[in-house]
């Protein structure tokens, strides 16, 4: 799929202002590995540097391709020197993690996070090489309550505080790249707020959540759910590093559907219960390292989040390949899931209750 979705944006004749040097920061994560191997087969970009505190595997090295590969923690002033040595004119900040790694707790993670995009902003506010800064965010920033507005526009403010955790996280980063923006003008600031991500790669909270083979849900409620292909994420980041489009935009898939249309969809079962007793099991999970669903989860699993993405397609020009409902069936194939219960078997036990029902009717 080519950079601007269905428009052609890795074209040279679509009049783009291409980046001469990028460096992708998150490089050996799902997103900034791949995004890094894309923008390493663009011939219009001279030189891709990926930056990660760990190594890349061997195969994700070999996907990177041209790439320059730099192990560097970017809480380090190191990145600094990889910046203006680098000559960088378009930094991708793709490295904003959801859970924290196993050798830390939420305090590593809030580090890892915050501080980390601190030092890398402020990098970038000292190398008047760099023209350009797109962040990764995320459309948790709005949170999930019964008082939410159908669509969410950029502009739209949280029902609630967020509690601590990755939306405040996000929160606060998003407040930094703005404030570089402000004190750099020159610096175009693109922010894209991704939906929930999922696909057959990516490893997500909600991707493990659905993929079990008892799906608890919350009593009473039915989330409305935007989703974004894996591959869509990844052309909406590469759009907007070519694009160098400054502004806030959602990014998410056409279309919702439902908890109970996704539960039955994968084949799973669902097993009601309340929000209580939810965080419960919670707490076994966290146990066996399986997924995790903090009090902001819960708000998501309780009410959904949907965005308006007229900005995405107007503006920064990007049209996802995936519909929301499209993306999660892709998702139900790549990863292989078994219907738990037969479709067909549950499909003719409703027919039969219909016509039971009519019958009694009449």
């Amino acid at each position: 799929m080519d950079a601007g979705g269905n428009s052609g944006g890795s074209d040279a004749r679509d009049g783009l202002n291409y980046p001469k040097v990028v460096l992708v920061t998150g490089a050996c994560r799902f997103l900034g590995g791949y995004l890094t191997a894309r923008l390493a087969q663009n011939p219009l970009i001279n030189h891709v540097i990926a930056v990660d505190a760990v190594a890349p595997s061997k195969d994700l090295l070999r996907r990177m391709g041209r790439a320059e590969f730099v192990r560097a923690d970017i809480r380090n002033p190191f990145i600094a020197k990889v910046i203006r040595n680098g000559d960088v004119d378009t930094v991708v900040h793709a490295a904003a993690a959801s859970y924290a790694p196993r050798s830390g707790g939420r305090a590593t993670l809030k580090e890892l996070n915050v501080m980390g995009a601190i030092q890398l902003f402020a990098a970038c506010q000292k190398a008047p090489s760099v023209r350009r800064v797109i962040l990764k965010s995320t459309s948790e920033i709005y949170g999930s309550s019964s008082r939410d507005p159908v669509l969410f526009a950029e502009s739209s403010s949280r029902r609630r505080p967020a509690r601590e955790g990755f939306a405040r996280d996000s929160i606060d980063i998003e407040g930094y790249a703005r404030g570089l923006g402000r004190r750099r003008p020159d610096i175009a600031v693109t922010i894209l707020r991704l939906a929930n991500m999922i696909g057959p790669a990516m490893d997500t909270a909600l991707s493990r959540y659905l993929a079990g083979p008892v799906v608890p849900t919350i009593i009473g409620h039915d989330a409305r759910m935007q989703l974004l292909h894996e591959q869509d994420a990844l052309g909406a980041l590469e759009r907007a590093t070519i694009a160098g489009k400054a502004g806030t935009f959602n990014i998410g898939a056409s279309g919702v559907i439902m908890m109970s249309q996704a539960i039955r969809r994968s084949g799973r079962l669902a097993l009601p219960m309340p929000r209580a007793a939810l965080s419960a099991v919670d707490s076994l999970w966290r146990a066996g390292r399986t997924t995790e669903i903090d009090p902001e989860r819960l708000d998501y699993l309780s009410y959904g989040r949907v965005m308006d993405t007229t900005r995405m397609r107007t503006e920064l020009g990007y049209t996802p390949k995936w519909t929301t409902t499209e993306a999660f069936d892709d998702y139900v194939r790549g990863r292989g899931l078994k219907p738990i219960v037969d479709p067909d078997w549950v499909s003719a036990v409703e027919r039969r209750a219909v016509t039971a029902a009519a019958r009694f009717g009449r």
